[in-house]
């Protein structure tokens, strides 16, 4: 796992990044609020609000510029079967996705982040501003992109994840402040980055944030045993990033496993584990309580007191009188006087194969 801190303008440092060598990138760009005057509370105090010279653009023109620019070079660095996360407000979401869609990335979702605290609305002449959107899109219509659908489901209490995420802003102890001051007005809450990273990366993979800021994302990246490429212009920033991250633990390899889309999942046959070596024909199985005994036959199926026979997963199913059973789980060897899930040596081709590819 590697950190990089790269202090800078984000399209001339991303030129120098190798093309296609970025798995994901999220981006939080300028909002281009467009703010002409201060905003005020009802005791006349001011709102912390982005006033910075960073946010500020000419016209429209010149933003949607800045966005070709920058999202030109992320599509460059990203692989092929990497994805894009941006976030934005109404100011600049529905220009950023313009974009987005002219550069051929491939929309995957528009995600609503709902915050549970936001900033109300003082004046009362609007809604309340209680959401934000982050578009999800892919290198490309054919990439082969990365989603942990079965870990967002778990992460959900069982219950398919929606595109709608209700998660509080980033304040607190986690807030970065300088002599009681915010540093950064748009500094983005881990919980969020969390579920991001989680959803479309692997342990290892490489995430890019251009406009790094105080470092939120390359936090919960180390965090989750991933490597990152920090981009920003902002000397203040970036040193607070680096004081921040230098902070976190990386999770454990058992911690940082996830619950695994059993669909994508490579598909390993019970003979691959007799071609492989790893059992015999003749060799016995049993279940974990040993109340059946089952013989390794010629073909790869089972035969338990020559009256029950089948696949791993119909004798399974048969001796427990269920209509269904997954032999995987079910079946166990023997191994120095221990009971081994055959499982364990499906997983070992697993991983075999995916370290040749």
């Amino acid at each position: 796992m590697t950190e990089k801190y790269i202090l800078g303008d984000c399209i001339k440092e991303m030129s120098k990044i190798k093309d296609s060598s970025i798995d994901m990138i999220f981006a939080d760009p300028p909002y281009n609020l467009q703010l002409s005057k201060p905003l005020l509370r009802p005791d006349h105090t001011n709102v912390k609000g982005v006033s910075h010279e960073w946010d500020k653009f000419n016209s429209f023109e010149a933003y949607d510029i800045f966005t070709f620019k920058w999202l030109t070079e992320a599509r460059r660095v990203l692989k092929k079967d990497g994805t894009i996360w941006v976030i934005g407000s109404y100011h600049n979401i529905f220009r950023v996705g313009t974009t987005i869609q002219n550069l051929n990335f491939w929309v995957l979702n528009d995600i609503i982040w709902n915050k549970s605290n936001p900033m109300p609305n003082f004046k009362g002449n609007r809604f309340t501003n209680a959401h934000e959107t982050i578009i999800w899109a892919s290198h490309n219509k054919k990439s082969k992109y990365t989603f942990n659908y079965k870990a967002m489901k778990v992460l959900n209490d069982d219950k398919q994840m929606r595109s709608d995420w209700s998660l509080p802003i980033c304040s607190g102890k986690e807030r970065i402040k300088t002599s009681g001051k915010t540093l950064h007005p748009t500094q983005k809450p881990e919980s969020l980055l969390h579920r991001i990273i989680i959803s479309s990366t692997k342990p290892g993979n490489t995430i890019l944030d251009p406009f790094f800021g105080t470092g939120s994302s390359g936090a919960v990246a180390k965090r989750l045993g991933r490597s990152f490429i920090g981009i920003d212009q902002n000397k203040e920033y970036m040193n607070y990033a680096k004081k921040r991250i230098s902070l976190v633990k990386p999770f454990t390899n058992e911690e940082l496993s996830i619950t695994k889309n059993l669909k994508t999942e490579t598909k390993i046959p019970f003979g691959s584990l007799l071609d492989n070596g790893m059992l015999k024909i003749g060799a016995k199985l049993h279940d974990i309580n040993k109340k059946h005994k089952a013989t390794i036959r010629a073909d790869g199926s089972l035969l338990v007191d020559k009256d029950f026979e089948g696949s791993i997963h119909k004798l399974g199913a048969k001796l427990q009188g269920y209509s269904a059973c997954n032999g995987w789980d079910y079946w166990h060897y023997e191994e120095k006087g221990k009971l081994v899930s055959i499982n364990k040596l499906r997983e070992k081709i697993r991983n075999n194969k995916n370290e040749t590819h």
